[in-house]
């Protein structure tokens, strides 16, 4: 009797930790499906700025850079709030050639300014508020957002959404998006 009590113990002992094992391989792979950018912002801890969000976070590397370039740190370490339409590093690699390189010059700070801020809209707008339409952006200008076939932002795709901080709300895109007064071409005949 005892060596079955036993037997059924050490069973019942054994289906729990497998038990619990699935459910743990399950949520883990759950998980790994969201973009590059929103796992590691979900990966984040709580609590930070855009930029320090953005800096910690992979995917936004090249943005992070150009803000610094720009002299924009302190402004979004800033109270805001803001919504930021944050261009991952593809979104920047895929420009034409040489054209990142010439806004990140010195010489050219006031342009890549011009087109960060562009990116940028007052006020915390998460995806369940979005709707279409025109909105200023903290350049100025507005960029028009739209909802069919998901969001877009002057056309460029919103790839992840609601990566909240501490002072506003990033929202990962698939392109850099430029005003309309900015001449890229021009900027690459220099």
């Amino acid at each position: 009797m005892k060596i079955l009590r036993h037997a059924t113990i050490v069973a019942a002992a054994a289906a729990v930790t497998l038990t619990l094992a699935a459910c743990s391989s399950s949520t883990g792979a759950a998980t790994s499906a969201p973009s590059t950018a929103a796992s590691a912002a979900a990966a984040t801890p709580a609590g930070g700025t855009i930029v320090d969000i953005a800096s910690t976070s992979e995917g936004f590397g090249t943005l992070v850079a150009a803000v610094q370039a720009a002299g924009l740190v302190d402004t979004l370490n800033g109270p805001g709030p803001f919504t930021v339409f944050a261009p991952t590093d593809a979104a920047f690699a895929a420009l034409p050639a040489g054209l990142l390189d010439a806004l990140l010059k010195p010489e050219n700070k006031d342009l890549l300014t011009k087109i960060l801020t562009y990116h940028v809209v007052p006020g915390k707008i998460l995806a369940a508020d979005v709707t279409d339409g025109d909105v200023a952006t903290v350049e100025g200008q507005s960029i028009k957002i739209s909802t069919m076939d998901g969001v877009t932002v002057n056309g460029a795709k919103v790839v992840t959404v609601d990566v909240v901080t501490d002072n506003g709300v990033i929202h990962a895109i698939d392109a850099v998006i430029l005003p309309p007064d900015v001449d890229a071409a021009a900027l690459l005949a220099k």
